[in-house]
């Protein structure tokens, strides 16, 4: 997959990732979305036997989707050092939250997910959550946008007890701003169905439309410092690189 990660001081960046600087202050080291996409990945071809697999020809056009994606979206997301564009959009409960408004109380990570339905966003929403702590320390709060519909939300902000913020993009218009916006394929829309996987039971009626996943770092004068969008669904950014660009905010 293509991948956009950008942050002001690249080489300081990927030396801090991987540095002891990117463990906290009391010895709690964040967890690591590559470790637990691994976990899940093993369990999954260790359940596949047992299960409906994805058939050879389903693969293929799962595969030609991606490359398609990522030919037409080579470097998706919003660039660092530029102005984040504002947004109010509902929470799952119905309440209108606006980003300016976040923001003058620090720090926002603005992070766009699939839908309820992917397991690599809940597993990199989970690694998010266990992260809150470290991002507190440096006044950064956490806000997910999905274009799924506010009572999917509600359901998954209950089981997961999630304590930030998730918006509903019902209209596309916030991901479309950040350039992450794209529309399914309609092959592979029914290579989804046939899996069970219904995306319009998530987004509403005709709503075949999708966030490329992207982590934005956006600092209390809005502008984006830190971000990661790769049209490979599977790729994330880690709460370490997350961490380290809150620590050049300081």
């Amino acid at each position: 997959g293509m991948r956009t990660t950008h942050t002001l001081t690249g080489l300081l960046f990927s030396a801090l990732a991987f540095s002891p600087l990117a463990t906290l202050a009391d010895d709690t080291t964040l967890p690591s979305y590559g470790e637990q996409r691994q976990q899940y990945m093993d369990k999954s071809k260790q359940n596949a036997g047992k299960g409906a697999r994805f058939s050879d020809e389903d693969r293929a056009i799962m595969k030609s989707s991606a490359d398609k994606l990522a030919r037409a979206l080579p470097e998706p997301g919003l660039k660092v050092g530029t102005k984040a564009p504002d947004l109010t959009l509902k929470n799952a409960f119905g309440k209108a939250i606006t980003l300016s408004n976040e923001l003058n109380k620090g720090p926002v990570i603005l992070v766009f997910y699939r839908g309820a339905w992917c397991p690599f966003c809940n597993t990199h929403l989970h690694v998010l959550h266990e992260s809150l702590p470290a991002f507190k320390q440096y006044g950064a709060q956490l806000i997910a946008v999905t274009p799924q519909t506010p009572d999917k939300s509600a359901a998954q902000i209950t089981e997961d007890n999630y304590p930030f913020e998730v918006l509903s993009d019902l209209d596309s218009a916030v991901m479309k701003a950040y350039q992450l916006y794209y529309e399914l394929d309609p092959e592979l829309v029914k290579v989804y169905r046939t899996h069970s996987l219904d995306v319009e039971a998530f987004n509403g009626p005709g709503r075949n439309v999708l966030p490329i996943p992207g982590t934005f770092i956006i600092d209390s004068k809005g502008i984006i410092r830190g971000m990661h969008a790769d049209t490979d669904y599977k790729e994330r950014m880690e709460p370490a690189e997350i961490l380290g660009v809150l620590q050049m905010l300081q």
